[in-house]
């Protein structure tokens, strides 16, 4: 097991001595590591103190207060990022404010968690901290550990094409035997079963090489003027035969025939691609997916809404997390990389500085909406 050193900054002895407890009976598993995640506490009282600990003690992960005797929390996370302390932080506070947000993002906070909050709520936010330790981990070692990184890259597709690689040899060997006797409907619906798990692994493929790059900064981008209008007719017809398997309408509406970006148009097919495959695969039957596209004042706005499934507030906290993917009665047999949505979130944020907001209810649908500035 590998331990991850948690820095735990609070004025009140309870809380702290409390988040150590649940920390030291938790551990965070990877579906494609053999190894899990465990926590060693370290903890500090004041600002101060935590400042004293960061300076002479690595630590990958901390939990910060921001109301604190002495300098406060967001002044110990500006000397974080002022002195590129290599560390991840998050804002724990009950004094949370959209102006206090907004400050400790611009300075480099991962996450935001208010108080008080439960144990489990504490556990969801400790596993999409501890993924994006893991990852920013295999980035940095990429340059002086070529090799480790395309052994984990190559473990990754080990383990998550296994799965469907042996269903389909099981259906080719069914039908190479005729287990099935005669009847051509059994066949067909083998080998339709067959095609979904192929469509599955090349969706993985392409998107842990789309994750690859974004994350060790190879892509070569090419930045042209692109129409979002055509780029999002294309990404419908590249969905139509799935759409219409469910009767599902989708339609497409903008402000103008064309609304242009500059922007490299394989980054712009991974927006639309992920926000419409996701609105048809989650979709209900006869449901019904609606794209509007336009500019309000200098920003570009994409808004993909469905009337599909929706989603859990719980689902909701790890929705752009690497490798989730929600699993529960309504999402069975649905396939994914469980990539692109955080793919597409890391292109609008890291490309052209633009945020990805969404709106859920279950069993009502989802909305999510993508802005990006136009002088990107």
């Amino acid at each position: 097991m590998a331990t991850l050193k948690v820095l735990i900054v609070d004025d009140e002895p309870g809380i702290r001595s409390g988040i150590s407890r649940i920390l030291k009976n938790f551990s965070v598993d990877f579906p494609f590591i053999d190894e899990a995640f465990t926590f060693e506490s370290i903890e500090a009282g004041t600002g101060e103190d935590a400042l004293d600990i960061l300076n002479s003690t690595p630590v990958d992960i901390v939990l910060l207060d921001n109301k604190l005797p002495g300098i406060h929390g967001i002044e110990v996370l500006e000397h974080i990022n002022q002195k590129k302390i290599d560390t991840t932080v998050m804002m724990i506070t009950s004094y949370a404010s959209l102006d206090l947000a907004i400050k400790a993002t611009n300075n480099g906070a991962y996450n935001f968690v208010p108080k008080p909050f439960t144990p489990q709520e504490l556990k969801t936010a400790m596993e999409g901290i501890t993924k994006h330790v893991y990852l920013s981990k295999m980035t940095k070692q990429l340059n002086t550990e070529g090799k480790q990184i395309r052994f984990q890259f190559l473990s990754v597709l080990s383990h998550e094409l296994k799965s469907p690689i042996n269903a389909v040899e099981g259906y080719l060997r069914i039908m190479q035997d005729k287990q099935v006797g005669s009847n051509l409907e059994d066949y067909e619906t083998m080998i339709d079963r067959s095609l979904e798990r192929i469509r599955g692994m090349r969706s993985l493929i392409m998107d842990m090489l789309d994750l690859t790059k974004l994350e060790n900064g190879k892509k070569k981008r090419e930045i042209t003027k692109v129409d979002l209008v055509q780029v999002a007719r294309i990404s419908i017809d590249t969905m139509t035969p799935m759409a219409i398997q469910k009767n599902i309408k989708v339609f497409l509406d903008s402000d103008e025939p064309s609304v242009y970006l500059n922007a490299d148009s394989s980054e712009i097919e991974i927006i639309f691609n992920n926000l419409v495959s996701n609105a048809v695969k989650y979709n209900v039957q006869d449901g019904s997916v609606n794209i509007l596209i336009k500019t309000e004042g200098t920003k570009v706005v994409i808004s993909v809404s469905d009337t599909g499934i929706g989603i859990s507030a719980e689902d909701m906290t790890k929705l752009f997390q690497d490798f989730s993917r929600i699993k529960n009665e309504k999402t069975k047999g649905i396939s994914g990389s469980g990539l692109g949505l955080s793919i597409m979130k890391k292109t609008v944020e890291e490309y052209y500085h633009g945020t990805v907001a969404v709106t859920s209810e279950p069993d009502k649908g989802s909305t999510f909406i993508v802005e990006i500035p136009q002088n990107c």
